[in-house]
């Protein structure tokens, strides 16, 4: 009869527990509603000019992880005093009962000890990391406000938010590490600072030119050398800028090639940037011809002009306009130049203001051709195609 009670109160403790678990869910299931309910009134967006650094809806989801906390404390607590209960109303599971819960009860005792001796330094952890924490989201949405300019500091370009925030993380978190390792547990143990002094050893040494590439592209950042979608050639390479990072620029070539050059080679190297000007003054494409001097140069002026008139990307105003950079023994050179604003489209560009030199010139009888193998030839037939 006495095992029979001992079950029947191991039952209603089970159910107790059960009914437990599930009024505590909707308690607190209840108080996340109603915090969620008052996004908006009394919970509000925390913001600075344009910028919302902590919006209602982040403020309510944090106080809702802490509720789920404590949610989970109680639950922690009301089921280790279901076990204790239990075990203690049936006899051969009493002496387990006292023997877990004494166990539990020294481990929990020596932790805590250990967490009492230790709470003075985990909360100066505690709280630089909090610190921490805040701070890099706040700068994070600072640069976040500059790089979409609804915040204006002056003599700050946009493009110049993210590396910079980047740069800025870094400085926040490598502070905050040095700061933190005298307070960690084991970090005046020479073990501990054995690991640390190899680990830092083998970074420095392999990391070598990633540095170099990494300071290269800090530089070239805040140089403006040029931005994504710039038509650029850097190193030989002719291309249109589609990623720049710390370590490596890429470009796309006008063969659709994708061409990785590190930024300590960028940086090393000339930079001739297309894109710049474009739109304020207009890029200037220019080619060279070599005509004899039988051929009246004004006539060669009025040519090539339209032919740069004749190309589809070229502007009217300001008006293309010739060169003659050298007078030779044989032929004078003459240099086309001309302006567009589509810098992307060079070699189209290129290709079609040739065909136009070639259509105007032949239309009007001069031939393109070496002047040297004009002089020596014997009345044979101009090279001009009939058509």
């Amino acid at each position: 009869g006495e095992i029979l009670f001992d079950v029947l109160a191991a039952s209603i403790a089970t159910l107790l527990l059960v009914l437990a678990v599930k009024g505590l869910k909707r308690l607190f299931d209840g108080i996340q509603g109603r915090f969620r309910r008052w996004e908006g009134t009394w919970i509000r967006a925390i913001r600075f000019q344009k910028q919302v650094f902590l919006s209602a809806q982040d403020m309510s989801q944090l106080v809702n992880s802490l509720v789920r906390v404590l949610h989970i404390v109680a639950v922690i607590l009301v089921a280790a005093i279901y076990i204790q209960l239990v075990f203690s109303l049936i006899p051969w599971t009493e002496p387990w009962a006292r023997g877990v819960f004494n166990y539990v009860l020294e481990a929990f005792l020596s932790l805590s000890c250990a967490i009492i001796s230790y709470l003075p330094n985990l909360v100066i952890v505690a709280m630089i990391l909090a610190f921490t924490g805040y701070l890099l989201k706040f700068t994070r949405l600072v640069f976040k406000g500059i790089e979409k300019e609804r915040i204006t500091v002056p003599g700050f370009y946009s493009e110049w938010a993210k590396p910079t925030f980047n740069l800025v993380r870094i400085l926040i978190v490598a502070f905050a590490l040095v700061v933190v390792f005298p307070y960690l547990p084991g970090s005046d143990s020479p073990a501990f600072q054995g690991v640390s002094i190899f680990f830092g050893v083998l970074f420095s040494l392999g990391s070598t030119g990633a540095v170099a590439n990494m300071v290269a592209g800090i530089v070239l950042t805040y140089m403006r050398a040029f931005q994504i979608g710039n038509r650029v050639q850097i190193a030989g390479t002719l291309g249109d800028v589609v990623e720049k990072t710390l370590l490596v620029t890429r470009l796309r070539t006008a063969k659709n090639v994708d061409i990785t050059i590190p930024n300590s080679l960028v940086l090393a190297n000339q930079i001739i940037n297309f894109s710049t000007l474009e739109q304020e003054k207009g890029l200037i494409l220019h080619t060279t011809v070599t005509i004899g001097y039988d051929m009246p140069w004004r006539k060669i002026h009025e040519l090539l002009i339209a032919a740069a008139r004749a190309t589809e990307s070229i502007e009217k105003e300001p008006a293309p306009f010739v060169l003659q950079t050298s007078l030779d023994d044989f032929y004078v050179s003459y240099e086309l130049n001309a302006y567009t604003s589509h810098s992307l489209q060079m070699p189209r560009i290129y290709s079609e203001l040739h065909q136009h030199i070639q259509d105007k010139f032949f239309e009007a009888g001069v031939e393109i051709m070496s002047p040297h193998f004009s002089a020596i030839r014997d009345g044979n037939a101009a090279n001009i195609p009939e058509e």
